[in-house]
């Protein structure tokens, strides 16, 4: 999964008020070569938007945002979630996610954090809220101790800065939402979603360099 998140060099993080939104904003993001989604738990429609993602578009690698509970973990992965995020770091959450072997990245800021990330053997971990905790210069700092932690920065991530955080080799991926912007997905305006999808991807090829 790590490969792929690489890879996709951005999440889009999703906000759901209708379920039925769910499959056009699937393939919106497919059309435009992000095959991926966090959908977050803040809405009712969360576990619904993630089971008609998952069982429509088997391609695309979902999984559940916003993860306060355990409670919630379990439903976003029955609903098909491949992975949790959180945005602090829950051990219960942690633990529980790691005994079932369900892929989580838990928010870190601190070293206390990372640390407790580091002592249970994650690999990733996110990095919560982005811009107002320091950005690059925070990640670089915290990533210094832990070498072998690897970061998905979310807050405050947009086009205009994706080329200074993905420029860093501590960072996995970045989360994203100005790509699908609650307001364009209540118009129903996908097209533009799938085009600003596909700026997205292809302003990470042109950092990283790759195809």
């Amino acid at each position: 999964m790590e490969k792929m998140l690489e890879k996709f060099g951005v999440m889009p993080v999703v906000v759901l008020e209708n379920a039925e939104d769910a499959l056009p904003l699937a393939e919106a993001l497919i059309k435009g070569g992000l095959p991926c989604a966090e959908v977050t738990f803040r809405t009712a429609a969360a576990e619904e938007s993630i089971r008609k993602m998952a069982e429509n578009f088997p391609e695309m690698l979902v999984g559940a945002g916003t993860v306060l509970t355990t409670e919630q973990a379990d439903c976003a992965v029955r609903a098909g979630a491949k992975f949790i995020v959180s945005p602090g770091f829950d051990p219960e959450i942690v633990d529980y996610c790691i005994e079932r072997k369900i892929p989580v990245f838990p928010g870190c800021i601190t070293p206390s954090e990372a640390a407790q990330a580091v002592k249970r053997g994650l690999k990733v971990v996110k990095f919560f809220p982005a811009e107002q905790f320091g950005g690059v210069s925070t990640i670089k700092a915290l990533a210094a101790p832990y070498t072998m932690l690897k970061f998905m920065p979310t807050g405050g991530v947009s086009a205009k800065n994706l080329k200074e955080y993905l420029s860093c080799d501590k960072i996995l991926c970045c989360g994203g939402s100005w790509m699908v912007k609650g307001d364009l997905i209540k118009a129903g305006e996908f097209d533009k979603i799938c085009e600003m999808t596909r700026e997205a991807a292809a302003l990470v090829k042109e950092i990283r360099g790759r195809d």
